[in-house]
């Protein structure tokens, strides 16, 4: 093999990667600024005389156009799809019940299912998705929430790597391959990446004991909704679900009779596939009927007791319908001059109007907790009320009501489009399986399908785009082409092996995968893998030119594959989104981080030599 000499081209782009490095590194500016910032430094020394050859400015923005960036694009449009429908809700409350209730079953069902739900959707989404149930379960069964979070987001950073549409990496990596060699199909990585996520459950399951902390967490707040409306109102409640029987007495009683009887509320009901939230107070009560009933202890204690119903241990008709991000409690207050004032409760209808089951009516500094749908309203009362939060959201433009609980989810959820949402993802899927058109088409097709069937609009898909990674990634596309054009990566290349002397393509491949895991910790994914498939490319061919067998192919799928492996400290964005909730420190990460990075590696070259 000739011997490369480093021309002043070649010195440009080297100094100009260190530049990148230390721009992302020091975080001087953010990283997608930083980005534009070396794209636009990149056409402006293509003026200076004798660095020409640098770029072409003229196809300085390709990126933008790129195979990669409209399928990142894409994928984020129908994540948001599924979400928008309610579907990944549905995935998260099965989870709650199949899920059972220690540690060492709720990591493998959870992390399984994050894993394989971050294979075709963002990996952050996948993680935010679940955080809400995660919190859901650390409250009801006493579990920390810092030994929940950080399995489940590992889990949904490898998941990554299951389908080539897993991550940003993965997308971006046939754009990267020189023209000619064969381009990597859909499910390709499925077995490295399935063994990848078993190993990481495996050893949370086994070893999680020791290495994730145990902080008293609350979640970001500090203080969660059930112990603020405990300080503020003296409300102490819980959410039972029990089963009317034939010979119960309450069978044929209105939920007004009962709620007066035992001072409890009944906040849901379901008989027959009917299932209805707040039941009116005349409504009456059938045997076979499902109820879901909010009250202090002491109050459900003497309800259970004097009724012999026999409460479930957890809720499994409602579980879907009480979650955290379907219904609560929240605060309304009665609006100056609102046409409710003189009028009580039971006068109004509040549940069957409104959808505001009344648990306690505040009157500045006095409680009203007896008979208070007796009680005339005033202006400025304050009532505490469960409900659902679409009823919530509606009463936003009532000039009746103030609504003081202001941080609840208001995403109206579309669950007739369910079958629109299922259908795309299968129109683009099949397409990219079963036809030749490039994984931007396919995919472009599903998001564009979901935008024209009404599942999401056109201002929910902009909203859905993280344009930040748009910009990240089609800005870096032309450095990582420089770097290729004007021969550095294989001087790079023929350097380090120079410098390696003759080693087997196992420690070949190990190198790369050491670089790239070292270089997406202190840069984004998206970068390293533009910097490093060329190189490890370069890396390939010039092994091969010396006599060793070493696939170019199969290391710059390595390099893609090891830019998921970010767990030591928490720069990967999943790992970000984790760290206030979870109570995390940067030593929780390297204690439980340093093992996976191992763990991942070893797994990783292993498969990469199985499957290729």
């Amino acid at each position: 093999m000739e011997n490369l000499t480093l021309t002043t081209d070649m010195i440009v782009v080297l100094a100009l990667l260190a530049f990148t490095i230390f721009l992302f590194v020091s975080e001087v500016v953010r990283v997608d600024v930083a980005a534009v910032s070396v794209m636009v430094l990149l056409g402006l020394l293509s003026l200076v005389p004798g660095l020409g050859g640098i770029t072409d400015a003229d196809q300085l923005f390709a990126g933008f156009a790129s195979n990669a960036v409209i399928s990142i694009i894409a994928v984020m449009i129908i994540g948001a799809g599924l979400d928008k429908t309610g579907v990944m809700h549905r995935v998260a409350a099965f989870i709650m019940r199949v899920g059972g209730a220690t540690e060492q079953r709720i990591i493998p069902t959870v992390s399984g299912t994050v894993g394989v739900i971050s294979s075709f959707m963002q990996n952050v989404g996948a993680a935010a998705l679940f955080m809400p149930v995660m919190s859901r379960i650390s409250n009801r069964l006493g579990i920390p929430l810092s030994r929940l979070l950080m399995p489940m987001g590992f889990a949904a950073i490898v998941g990554g790597t299951i389908t080539l549409v897993g991550s940003s990496p993965l997308i971006l990596l046939n754009d990267l391959l020189p023209e000619g060699m064969e381009p990597f199909h859909l499910f390709d990585v499925t077995p490295i990446g399935l063994a990848l996520l078993a190993s990481a459950i495996v050893y949370f399951v086994v070893f999680g004991r020791f290495v994730l902390p145990s902080a008293d967490t609350k979640g970001s707040s500090g203080e969660n909704t059930a112990e603020y409306f405990q300080r503020v109102y003296g409300l102490n409640y819980q959410i039972r679900e029990a089963n009317v029987a034939s010979d119960c007495d309450l069978v044929g009683l209105t939920v007004a009779e009962i709620e007066q009887r035992f001072g409890i509320v009944i906040i849901g009901s379901h008989l027959k596939g009917d299932l209805r939230m707040g039941p009116w107070s005349g409504y009456e009560l059938e045997a076979g009927q499902d109820l879901a009933v909010l009250g202090s202890p002491e109050a459900l204690g003497r309800f259970l007791d004097a009724t012999g119903i026999r409460p479930r241990r957890e809720l499994k008709v409602f579980a879907d319908a009480m979650a955290p991000g379907k219904s609560g409690v929240a605060e309304v207050v009665i609006a100056p001059g609102s046409s409710l004032i003189g009028k009580t409760v039971t006068d109004v209808a509040m549940r069957r109007t409104y959808g505001l089951s009344v648990l306690r009516l505040q009157r500045g500094e006095e409680p009203i907790r007896e008979g208070l749908r007796d009680v005339p309203l005033r202006g400025a009362d304050t009532l505490v009320v469960h409900c659902d939060w679409e009823s919530l959201a509606r009463l936003e433009g009532n000039r009746d009501f103030v609504i003081v609980t202001s941080d609840y989810p208001r995403e109206q959820l579309r669950p007739s489009k369910v079958p629109h949402a299922l259908a795309f993802l299968a129109l683009a899927l099949g397409m990219i399986l079963f036809t030749d058109l490039p994984l931007s088409v396919s995919l472009l097709t599903g998001a564009l399908g979901m935008i024209l069937t009404g599942v999401l609009d056109i201002d929910d898909a902009y909203r859905a785009v993280s344009w930040k990674t748009v910009f990240l990634l089609a800005s870096l596309i032309p450095l990582g082409a420089a770097v290729e054009n004007t021969g550095t990566a294989a001087w790079i290349a023929q350097n380090t092996l120079d410098l390696l002397g003759q080693v087997s393509p196992w420690v070949l491949q190990a190198t790369i995968f050491a670089l790239a895991t070292f270089f997406t910790l202190v840069m984004s994914n998206v970068g390293a893998t533009v910097l490093l498939v060329p190189l490890s490319i370069n890396f390939a061919m010039a092994a091969q030119v010396a006599g060793m067998e070493a696939d170019p192919r199969v290391f710059a799928l390595t390099v893609a594959i090891a830019t998921s492996n970010s767990f030591l400290i928490p720069t990967h964005q999943v790992n970000a989104l984790i760290m206030g909730p979870g109570g995390y420190r940067v030593k929780d990460y390297l204690r439980a981080g340093s093992i996976m990075t191992l763990l991942f590696m070893v797994v990783a070259l292993v498969m990469l030599n199985i499957v290729f």
